[in-house]
């Protein structure tokens, strides 16, 4: 049965939590490495930010669609949380009362698992949606959250990647699938497998903009700068109007003085698109999966569903920073009153994986 989420659970709650242990001490020449990684993406003129007076695709919404704005969960890399992400960040935006779809683009399909649904091949999925089998409209199933819905993945939906291969628009199929539903949801957000493949490449077209998880280490800096030039090329070439809605850190763990340092620098050169928000290591989102359900609704008091419901907040915020005429429409601070708030790229098919 579909509930309301209770929205006592957004009211601030004062942890009486124990004074974090003292700064770890770090590696001698971890943090140099980590900052020449930066310096270095700073120095190639192909990975610069653009400023938001340059770069059409910073603004929260859609010129062409005020109202329904897609959010691609997206990092090559695997393992930085892109899937938990997308599950418990579509969850906090259903339970502020604002309607979301979930849609599944990953052949993993464990956003569809992580909402309670068990693999079904005779289920209308995402791969029924890129091959022109059915519409977005017969894929939709409703979830425990009032104002949730999903679109789940299969694993046939790797197949997608040699099908599509030399079927005319191919890069388009996901935002015409989608196109019917906009006006119908005021979120939603894509959950990307670990690729840059032709099924990324269709999430990408398809968004406003894309959510970037990563972890606060020097490694993940590498396919954050493969993804940015992707998404760069995206814009010159199939979608313009492509933004970076923020860089989200993930995994987080504030006591040592790698991660504080590794954030001040990503803070240089990621400026305002590094969300405020971040998503610390939490056994309740670990948890949460195994029993289909998003962590506000297994635990909403835990540190990682309120982290969650932060970020969402922090997003809805900046939406209606840029859309002063939708303010009104956008959940109060009292419906998100969880304490605190808060590019590039693109690939021409050629250059994109056409396998899976």
């Amino acid at each position: 049965m579909r509930s309301r989420f209770p929205q006592e659970h957004f009211a601030d709650h004062n942890h009486a939590d124990a004074l974090l242990m003292a700064a770890l001490n770090v590696p001698a020449g971890t943090l140099d490495a980590f900052c020449t990684q930066i310096h270095a993406l700073h120095s190639n003129s192909s990975l610069q930010l653009k400023c938001g007076a340059d770069y059409s695709g910073l603004s929260s919404a859609s010129p062409d669609n005020p109202m329904g704005r897609v959010i691609a969960v997206a990092n090559q890399k695997g393992g930085v949380g892109k899937t938990t992400t997308a599950i418990n960040l579509a969850a906090s935006f259903a339970a502020a009362e604002v309607n979301t779809l979930l849609v599944d683009c990953d052949p993993q399909s464990n956003a569809t698992s992580g909402l309670g649904f068990a693999k079904d091949p005779d289920r209308v999925s995402s791969y029924h949606l890129l091959m022109g089998a059915a519409t977005a409209e017969e894929a939709l199933l409703t979830t425990e959250l009032e104002q949730l819905w999903l679109i789940p993945a299969h694993k046939n939906l790797i197949g997608a990647n040699i099908e599509l291969v030399d079927a005319e628009g191919r890069e388009f199929r996901m935002r015409e699938a989608l196109a019917p539903l906009r006006d119908r949801f005021q979120f939603i957000v894509l959950d990307c497998p670990p690729a840059l493949d032709l099924l990324t490449l269709n999430a990408l077209v398809a968004a406003d903009a894309v959510l970037i998880p990563m972890q606060g280490e020097y490694f993940a800096l590498e396919g954050v700068s493969e993804l940015l030039d992707t998404i760069e090329r995206i814009r010159a070439a199939l979608n313009p109007g492509l933004g970076i809605e923020g860089v989200v850190l993930t995994m987080f763990d504030d006591r040592t003085n790698l991660a504080q340092q590794v954030m001040t620098e990503l803070k240089n050169y990621f400026g305002d698109k590094l969300c405020t928000t971040t998503i610390p290591r939490n056994i309740r989102l670990a948890e949460a999966p195994s029993h289909g359900k998003a962590a506000l609704e297994y635990d909403p008091r835990s540190k990682g569903a309120e982290s969650y419901i932060r970020l969402a907040k922090e997003i809805i915020e900046r939406q209606g920073s840029s859309q002063p005429s939708a303010v009104s429409s956008q959940p109060s601070e009292q419906t998100l009153s969880a304490e605190g708030a808060q590019e590039h790229e693109g690939a021409s098919v050629e250059e994109m994986d056409k396998t899976a």
